[in-house]
């Protein structure tokens, strides 16, 4: 299954949320086993920095970073993709943007916590837990 992985999903993990850890860790942990084929959006890897360099340190993000992208694609973007999440009816330029990279990439789904946010994405929305129970 082709999924596209959420910046909040990988921020569960490396800032160990409590009660959404578990389950995004065992995701990424089927992603990294080839179980999955996981895609983030080019995005996500400035948005993930940018929040874990404050609380982890630079050296740390771009470590975690380096090891993501090492069993994560990087959805490949285009200027026609950024038309496409301004076109997008969604509140949230930042999620259009995620369902723009799903849709280049082929995705099934998009993994994230805020799948209300998600209700008018052209690919569904789902949680780490209801792809671990697929």
């Amino acid at each position: 299954m082709k999924l596209l992985i959420d910046t909040n999903i990988l921020l569960d993990v490396a800032l160990a949320r409590e009660g959404r850890m578990e389950g995004s860790a065992a995701l990424l942990d089927r992603l990294q086993d080839g179980i999955h084929d996981g895609h983030i959006a080019w995005h996500t890897l400035s948005n993930f920095y940018y929040i874990l360099a404050g609380d982890l340190g630079g050296k740390k993000a771009r470590h975690l970073i380096g090891e993501l992208v090492g069993f994560l694609s990087v959805s490949p973007t285009t200027t026609e993709d950024t038309a496409k999440a301004c076109a997008l009816d969604f509140p949230d330029f930042e999620d259009a943007l995620q369902a723009a990279a799903a849709l280049r990439c082929g995705a099934e789904f998009i993994v994230t916590r805020n799948g209300k946010d998600f209700k008018k994405s052209p690919v569904p929305a789902t949680t780490p837990e209801e792809i671990l129970n697929f």
